[in-house]
């Protein structure tokens, strides 16, 4: 993206904004074209229910609608609108707690003393040898990320969720939490 597309992206999203807070319905039916998906995405990453992250949609393009006026162009509109995702999808998950979360410890392979990996045998008998592009690509290394991800503490999901699905950079996904970069960084590694 060359400046001049940052320039002009930067003043379609005030001239947006302005819209929106003149209670345009245009523009919001706008927005909610351009960031439905978005917000469902990270909804559904955050709650891993189909029907909550709809509800999730649904409660944050109403509290958009109706907080648009406290809009200060801090950040992007992106940002604030994916806090706002953040937040409500995680209230979500609080009042509907049915999985057990497990610490990120239990969730790293462990070692023998003699360097070997240690645990599930198909996993250390697995074939290796085949490219990464290849193995990423086969439904069953797809299903053991999807587990894998979906096991994280939503501290760590939700960043993980931000930077690498909904490619934030980290200062935008410290935004979107009210956290730093700092803390980004260190909830990736």
């Amino acid at each position: 993206m060359t400046l001049m597309d940052t320039i002009t992206v930067a003043e379609t999203e005030r001239a947006l904004v302005q819209q929106l807070q003149n209670h345009d319905a245009a523009a919001f039916e706008s927005l909610m074209e351009r960031y439905a998906g978005r917000v469902y995405r990270l909804a559904h990453g955050i709650t891993r229910d189909t029907m909550a992250a709809e509800e999730v949609v649904q409660d944050v393009f109403l509290k958009l609608f109706s907080a648009i006026e406290t809009f200060e162009g801090r950040s992007t509109l992106g940002t604030w609108i994916y806090r706002i995702t953040t937040n409500v999808a995680l209230n979500k998950r609080r009042g509907k707690r049915r999985e057990v979360e497990i610490a990120l410890e239990d969730v790293l392979p462990t070692f023998k003393p003699d360097g070997h990996r240690d645990g599930d045998r198909a996993f250390v008998l697995a074939d290796w040898s085949a490219s990464p592009e290849v193995q990423t690509l086969t439904d069953e290394t797809c299903r053991r990320v999807r587990q894998a991800i979906d096991r994280l503490p939503d501290t760590y999901r939700t960043v993980l969720l931000l930077r690498d699905v909904e490619e934030l950079s980290n200062e935008e996904t410290a935004s979107a939490l009210g956290e730093s970069v700092a803390s980004v960084k260190s909830r990736l590694a």
